[in-house]
């Protein structure tokens, strides 16, 4: 019997129900409240614990085993060890051989170095991932081959639906860098060293059972703790947790590209002359060559002005990390680190502080850090003549990218979008996105190496940049252009199966992924 759909607020197509469970469509930004009470992991026994503190067992199978591994669980995993991660695929590798099956992967966020469990999906170990999927994990996906429907959600909307009882992991498998027998636990020290583990607080916070697997066990009391130990269940010992070299992986190194570099200029020559880039600002950056560029800039704009930022929210990286040692910045508040100056950083400097986004991203809480920020800058694989954004597909439809922290981010003070008109002959600007991730509303600045568009809504930003000389343009003639110098690109063709769900910060389903046709 096929699911019923509805059109919902962003006149998208969508399931009243994914995997059997009842879904609510997207009612609009800050229409869906939430009721009832958070959802609480069982209340534990001291008494099932040693009484001398020690959580160590054997092995990672011991671990799981002593969990009640079983068939349909939820398995969860963090991502601060990015494409060096050692752990998460192993979880896996261990349930199949035990015979478990239908389990769901709830990753923070998942890495080239996880396109193994395609394996473990064809096998029926596992029957979906409810995380972000890229490469051959969101063709495997595209392709209709999974049995599950996959759930894309923004990292605040991974901790909503973990404290909502949305998603209720029944084992969460924590890496950590350093941890005591006692499962405190912290993002730094050894030689698998990631900086921060604050995308694992929720996690330990509501799973029914929770492991620690570290490379790097040290006395008790382990100290700054990102784990809380009477949190944790078992602590495993392991040779490695991660590969170092990959643990610090994504661009972290500034473009060279004359378009790119451009764009970064044109960025902030916009924040000066808008006014948003001022004393106390408040900034996040990404880590892409474009991002990196645009901080450069900006650092430079800070130190000639004599102006210092109030805070930076991370992901950090040398150049935010160069902002804080030179007095430029106040405080990092940091989510995940980039590179090993981060990494240095946070260990050394107090002013540098490790911030969950537990705390930073959740819209089902009492307030948001994001909406305190005064500069977001952030990308996307396509935005629309209605200024909506898409970052998981890209043109030709497949799953490209997972959300991250894109969604959240979006309810900052001023969000900017620094993007190349076009990449490989393609246009960025399109008629419609063909997968939906933000509303337009949201979106206020659109930049590129031809000319800057701004949402027409934002009619403080326009009379603030008349006169300024700047390469202003309406987000149609930019359109124009693109498909001007590289035509007009063929649409993807779907089927009717939904593939995938794309959740808004708030759990409501704001759009579909579909099988795409590939004959």
């Amino acid at each position: 019997m096929p699911i019923k759909t509805v059109i919902n607020a962003a006149g998208r197509s969508v399931p009243l129900e994914i995997n059997g469970q009842p879904a609510i469509p997207f009612k609009g930004v800050g229409k869906h409240k939430p009721g009832g009470r958070k959802y609480s992991p069982p209340i534990p026994a001291c008494s099932d614990y040693p009484d001398d503190g020690n959580k160590v067992v054997g092995s990672l199978e011991e671990a799981l085993r002593k969990c009640g591994l079983s068939d349909g669980m939820t398995i969860s995993t963090h991502h601060h060890l990015r494409d060096g991660d050692l752990i998460s695929n192993k979880v896996f590798e261990i349930a199949s051989s035990l015979g478990v099956k239908d389990l769901i992967w709830f990753p923070s966020a998942s890495f080239p170095c996880n396109d193994p469990v395609i394996k473990y999906l064809d096998d029926g170990t596992i029957n979906r991932i409810e995380g972000s999927m890229n490469g051959p994990l969101g063709r495997y996906v595209s392709e209709g081959k999974m049995k599950g429907t996959a759930v894309l959600r923004s990292h605040g909307g991974r901790v909503q639906a973990i404290q909502d009882g949305e998603v209720r992991i029944d084992i969460a498998v924590l890496a950590a860098p350093t941890a005591d027998c006692f499962g405190n636990a912290k993002g730094t020290g050894g030689h698998s060293a990631c900086g921060v583990i604050g995308y694992a607080k929720a996690d330990y916070l509501y799973a029914t059972r929770v492991i620690v697997v570290t490379d790097n066990l040290v006395d008790f009391p382990c100290f700054p703790m990102e784990i809380e130990g009477n949190y944790v269940d078992y602590v495993v010992v392991v040779d490695r947790i991660g590969i170092p070299e990959k643990i610090i992986s994504g661009t972290t190194q500034v473009t060279k590209s004359p378009d790119r570099l451009l764009i970064a200029e044109l960025t902030a020559s916009f924040l000066v002359k808008s006014g948003i880039l001022k004393d106390g600002a408040t900034i996040q950056a990404g880590a892409g060559g474009t991002s990196l560029a645009i901080a450069v800039f900006v650092h430079q704009i800070l130190k000639e002005k004599g102006w210092k930022s109030k805070f930076g929210f991370g992901g950090s990286t040398k150049y935010m990390v160069k902002m804080l040692e030179e007095g430029q910045m106040g405080f990092i508040l940091d989510a995940q680190v980039f590179d090993l100056d981060s990494v240095k950083s946070i260990e050394n400097n107090p002013n540098h502080v490790p911030y969950p986004v537990f705390n930073a991203y959740n819209y089902h809480s009492k307030g948001n850090l994001t909406s305190m920020m005064d500069i977001m800058i952030l990308g996307a694989t396509e935005v629309d003549l209605n200024f909506n954004g898409n970052v998981v597909t890209h043109s030709d439809g497949y799953l490209l990218h997972g959300i991250g922290g894109w969604q959240n981010c979006l309810h900052a003070r001023n969000v900017i979008l620094p993007i190349p008109l076009f990449r490989d002959r393609i246009p960025v600007i399109v008629d419609e996105v063909t997968t939906l991730c933000g509303p337009g509303e949201l979106i206020d600045v659109i930049i590129t190496e031809r000319g800057i568009a701004i949402n027409p809504l934002r009619k403080d930003l326009i009379e603030s940049v008349k006169g300024s000389g700047l390469p202003l343009k309406t987000i149609k003639e930019l359109k124009d252009e693109a498909e001007k110098i590289c035509g007009v690109p063929q649409k993807p063709k779907f089927e009717e199966d939904i593939v995938a769900a794309v959740k808004w910060v708030d759990g409501t389903v704001i759009d579909v992924v579909r099988k795409l046709k590939t004959m």
